[in-house]
């Protein structure tokens, strides 16, 4: 048996500190990697505050040795042992730990359980069906909407679910992890095409599982998708919700069998320690989309681990949206008066009432962060606002709703009727305009109100034949400052009407 640090025992005699916010850690045990992630927030969709992981390798020779390799569980060990001394330092409330393929199948399995649990990870040992599920969840979870095909490439295994309405309507679980479709394509061209067939024919997916979205789930994929944002120019660095069509499929495994390590390791955000396993699971994906005759893939930054967290909260809180739910927190913890941020966003709302649904939660989100800017130097609000809508860690949004929302805090925050420095890229041109317009109001609004909520309360904004009616009672007229009136006059403009003040 590995020896354990002397100290560990020290780790569970440390007080936690009492506060609002839970932190919650989650230990997953992977048969390529071991990561660690803490969370904080909203449970619904709490911020991450670490995220670190170590490349063991657990799986790399069951198909040879049916054993996690010795150097394998030593890297194990001392990564367990980390993470055990950071959670207690970060004051975790709450650890959640769980193993996936490689320790369910290897004959040493046990014995990582043991060391892991005298280290203080009460590890619970995942079935396939139980991954499947916990990844379904995680997807839907981001992407409230999903519908079709959830796809999750580990190391050790491939876990398919498909999905539709907030459901899991069905789940399987097959010993096809990257680690072992090189030994499949080692043993012949067609081995691993056969293979997959065969695993595929036990889900009956033939008809409910044809022409849907493949959603994909997993490091290896999720490098493959960072390779296809590099290969075709695609202006935003976020993963989640990046959306290919099929064909890319195909095309990145010709890709691959092109490019060197050297160029590899140029792409942004591509780690290194995926460059080995690409290929395969390129090759495995193109399998996958052609039988299933997907209609596209679609990139989820959640899986099993944010599917535990759904798991466990209530059904009334998992049907609340998680992009307004995590704007409205992250604009709260940074504005000066939090409560005027949503009231703003009610302020502005009747003279877009036309908006469809869809761009109303956008809107919504954008007024939700609509003063999350104010600490920052007064020449750099703008591209302050612009990088917390289109990079923001947020979920439940598309790429171009992504450009909205860049777009919106960016005129808000002083940028200007422009549209920003590449953007109109992903948004169409009517989309663009809009948020522009959505900007503009923002921006009339915190002037008028000084982010305080009594004169949104009071006052209200409202189109009237070729007139924008900025309405207020007769002893706030005092508040129709030049600033103000100017901002009115060039919300107006924008919207092709006369601005006027209407006392009442």
């Amino acid at each position: 048996m590995l020896a354990i640090s002397e100290s560990i025992p020290k780790l569970f005699t440390r007080e936690k500190k009492s506060r609002s916010n839970q932190r919650t850690a989650i230990v997953d045990i992977g048969s390529n990697s071991i990561r660690l992630v803490v969370y904080q927030g909203p449970a619904r969709v709490p911020a991450i505050l670490f995220n670190e992981k170590v490349m063991a390798g657990l799986g790399k020779e069951l198909a040879t040795t049916g054993a996690i390799a010795d150097d394998s569980m030593a890297l194990a060990v001392r990564g367990l042992e980390r993470f055990r001394h950071l959670c207690d330092d970060m004051a975790v409330d709450n650890i959640k730990s769980f193993a996936t393929a490689a320790v369910r199948d290897a004959s040493n399995g046990k014995d990582l359980l043991k060391v892991a649990s005298q280290i203080g990870f009460d590890v619970m040992v995942l079935d396939g069906e139980e991954e499947a599920e916990l990844t379904a969840l995680g997807v839907i979870s981001a992407i409230p909407d999903a519908k079709g095909i959830v796809g999750d490439l580990g190391g050790g295994s491939l876990e398919l679910a498909l999905v539709e309405n907030g459901k899991v309507l069905d789940k399987y679980s097959f010993p096809l992890g990257v680690l072992r479709v090189a030994d499949l394509r080692a043993k012949g061209k067609d081995k691993l095409k056969r293979q997959v067939r065969k695993m595929l024919k036990k889900t009956g997916w033939e008809k409910d599982g044809q022409q849907l979205p493949f959603y994909l789930v997993g490091g290896s994929w999720r490098s493959l998708a960072r390779l296809d944002m590099y290969d075709s120019g695609y202006p935003l660095r976020v993963i989640h919700h990046y959306e290919m069509q099929p064909q890319r499929a195909r095309r990145l495994v010709s890709q691959l069998a092109r490019m060197s390590r050297d160029k590899l390791k140029a792409v942004p955000g591509l780690s290194t320690s995926r460059i080995p396993t690409l290929n395969d699971a390129a090759w495995l994906l193109s399998l996958l989309v052609r039988h299933f005759d997907s209609s596209k893939m679609v990139v989820s930054a959640y899986g099993v681990r944010e599917g535990m967290l759904f798991q466990s909260i209530s059904k009334a809180e998992a049907k609340r949206d998680p992009l307004l739910l995590a704007t409205e927190d992250s604009g709260s913890a940074q504005a000066r008066f939090p409560a005027n941020s949503k009231l703003l966003g009610k302020w502005i709302a009747e003279i877009f009432s036309d908006d469809p649904p869809e761009w109303q939660r956008i809107r919504q989100a954008a007024c939700n962060l609509g003063d999350v800017a104010w600490r920052a130097n007064p020449n750099f609000r703008a591209e302050r606002g612009l990088v917390m809508g289109l990079h923001g860690n947020w979920v439940g949004i598309t790429g171009p709703e992504r450009e909205m929302l860049g777009q919106a805090l960016y005129t808000s925050f002083g940028g200007g009727a422009n549209i920003f420095a590449g953007g109109g890229k992903l948004a169409s041109e009517e989309a663009t305009q809009r948020a522009i317009c959505w900007g503009l109001a923002m921006r009339l609004g915190q002037r008028l109100s000084g982010g305080t909520r009594n004169p949104l309360e009071q006052t209200r904004i409202r189109k009237s034949g070729d007139r924008l009616e900025l309405v207020m009672a007769g002893d706030l007229t005092h508040l129709y400052g030049d600033a103000v009136a100017k901002r009115h006059g060039n919300l107006a403009n924008k919207l092709n009407l006369e601005s006027a003040m209407v006392s009442e």
